[in-house]
């Protein structure tokens, strides 16, 4: 049973190229089932969360969550908080496990050098190349490139963060002139639910990383707000617990409280304002899924720690500016000699009609690798002049 302003299956507004319907599977069952079965969620699993996925050694690295493990976290959470809700599970989790397929090798630190390289050619943005993956570049199907996905799962890749506004990236561009995603309004309840389950799961799952590689202690986590009286109410009914039974204890609570706190907030606002439809959540102000102003305030003071302790951690600085070289070595590489290039990317890149066109490709290659195959790459490319 769902809620009147949940989407349901039998109104969505289909796929772009017509298919017979499931006869076991909803739309966004199908949806989640293509996702899972691409080559660009397959390579999640190699690449960077916060920590590059190669140094094993130096930061035991196996413990460490990579984009794919992050993209099942947010997927778990989304489910749960749209399951309380009364929303469309599945579309939810659609969202949630495509939301970061557009990611290039190197997390966060490669988007910003591939948007710095692209910017004369139409800049990068790793949602809009979420798009252009589902949409174009997986190329399994016969009828079709892409994987055919529902407007309701393109619509939360592109705007599960609120509405688009200004210039559009390219590939956002491409994808709303084939099929018009209303950018101007908010995304659907269960694609809002899978952007705060994005927040929920890498504000928990950071500090766990973080603690693992000795970057910060949980003495000075408890100097903190929500993750303080959580460590205390570990200690008050475990007391003497071991450090890392300690550690989770504490840490599973600041997840829970996170949960708990959305799922509230939302419970009260859909009450009092009764919408009737998926359209009338679309059509509203703001978003309806987010956190309350109290733990949104104390949410912010978490990150602000994370970021100066973890994100600017003299290690992981160090490894940015590695990993960007690498991609300022490569991306012109590319762009000035296809023949670089593997077959299946030389011909397309060398047919180009003009720079642009064949930046775009380059981009395309470059985006979709992983962190291994990058370093791999950049060493077979480089090593004999660097030798």
């Amino acid at each position: 049973m769902t809620a009147p302003y949940a989407c349901k299956p039998e109104d969505s507004r289909g796929r772009l190229w017509s298919e017979q319907l499931s006869t076991f599977r909803s739309p966004w069952q199908r949806d989640r089932d293509r996702i899972i079965h691409s080559s660009a969620f397959r390579r999640l699993k190699h690449k960077t969360q916060v920590f590059v996925e190669h140094d094993g050694e130096e930061y035991r690295g196996d413990y460490y969550r990579t984009r794919l493990t992050h993209t099942i976290e947010v997927a778990q959470v989304a489910r749960t908080i749209a399951g309380a809700l009364e929303l469309n599970t599945d579309l939810a989790e659609s969202v949630a496990l495509a939301h970061d397929l557009g990611h290039p090798p190197f997390g966060h630190t490669g988007e910003d050098a591939l948007a710095v390289l692209m910017q004369p050619y139409g800049g990068f943005d790793h949602n809009a190349q979420a798009l252009r993956i589902v949409t174009m570049l997986e190329r399994h199907y016969a009828d079709f490139d892409g994987l055919n996905l529902t407007w309701e799962t393109l619509e939360g890749i592109a705007k599960h963060n609120g509405p688009v506004t200004g210039p559009l990236p390219y590939a956002l561009a491409e994808v709303n002139a084939a099929w018009d995603l209303e950018l101007h309004t908010n995304a659907s309840a269960e694609a809002q639910v899978a952007a705060v389950a994005d927040d929920v799961a890498y504000n928990h799952h950071d500090l766990h990383d973080g603690l693992r590689a000795g970057l910060f202690t949980e003495e000075e986590l408890a100097e903190l707000p929500v993750i303080g009286p959580a460590f205390a109410e570990v200690d008050r009914l475990h007391p003497g617990l071991d450090r890392m039974r300690r550690r989770h204890e504490a840490l599973r609570r600041v997840f829970g409280v996170m949960v708990e706190d959305v799922i509230a907030v939302a419970q009260n606002r859909l009450t009092g304002l009764q919408p009737r439809s998926a359209q009338e959540i679309r059509d509203m102000d703001g978003p309806i899924i987010r956190f309350s102003k109290p733990l949104y305030q104390n949410i912010k003071a978490i990150k602000a720690f994370l970021f100066q302790r973890m994100y600017r951690a003299p290690s992981v600085v160090d490894e940015r500016h590695q990993v960007t070289a690498i991609l300022n070595d490569m991306f012109p590489l590319f762009l000035n000699d296809p023949s670089q290039l593997p077959q299946s990317w030389r011909q397309a890149a060398e047919q180009a009609g003009n720079e642009t066109e064949r930046a775009r490709i380059v981009l395309d290659y470059v985006a979709g690798m992983t962190d291994r195959y990058a370093i791999a790459e950049h060493q077979r490319l480089f090593s004999a002049q660097n030798g």
